[in-house]
């Protein structure tokens, strides 16, 4: 079983999209940045609010993306190999196109509340910790899971997993969590997943 993060590993990091196109700085604070996701979440609603954003203005910005660069191609090369999951603190809502431009891999994240005027007013979390306890629902079923994430929030899920990798993260994480290799290109990625299936294999 393969656990892969979304924004950052396989599409572009959504909020930095949406500040880039606003103008708005502020919204440029991912969890590369803020190891706590209700208060990162918290803070970009308040931006939204004082701001007047809703949904549709940041739908608008999601329908221009494309996935990273080698991401659809990675993951055409992956799901023949392994069971692929996307484990993500993003909203359905957000994440759809960006999903159905990977060929719909499974999607595990959490939904937005908006309300009649389209305003984001709320978050619907899956659960406390999700990707980690994914991955350990998963390991109770007897795979064996290989997650990659490039975040603070994806750092528990690593640990969890039978292996664990980063991929482009930032200096601080990398630093902070030097147990975790941190690849640079798919290629490199791809490696490291087939090096760990030949030892699950021979185990």
């Amino acid at each position: 079983m393969t656990c892969l993060d979304l924004e950052g590993i396989l599409v572009p990091e959504i909020w930095i999209s949406v500040a880039e196109k606003t103008g708005i700085e502020d919204l440029r604070l991912t969890t590369r940045d803020e190891p706590d996701y209700d208060a990162l979440m918290r803070r970009r609603l308040g931006i939204l609010e004082r701001h007047g954003l809703g949904l549709s203005d940041i739908q608008d910005v999601i329908g221009a993306m494309e996935p990273l660069e080698g991401a659809r191609d990675f993951v055409s090369w992956l799901r023949p190999r392994s069971q692929v999951v996307v484990l993500s603190d993003t909203f359905y809502e957000f994440a759809r196109p960006l999903i159905e431009r990977l060929d719909w891999p499974t999607l595990f994240c959490n939904r937005l509340r908006v309300d009649g005027k389209g305003r984001v007013v709320g978050c619907i979390m899956r659960a406390p910790d999700h990707k980690r306890r994914a991955v350990a629902a998963f390991q109770g079923l007897n795979y064996k899971v290989f997650a990659v994430g490039d975040s603070y929030n994806d750092t528990r899920m690593l640990e969890q997993a039978d292996r664990g990798a980063l991929f482009r993260a930032p200096d601080a994480v990398v630093r902070e969590f030097p147990q975790h290799p941190n690849f640079q290109t798919y290629d490199e990625l791809k490696s490291a997943l087939l090096e760990a299936m030949d030892a699950w294999r021979e185990s």
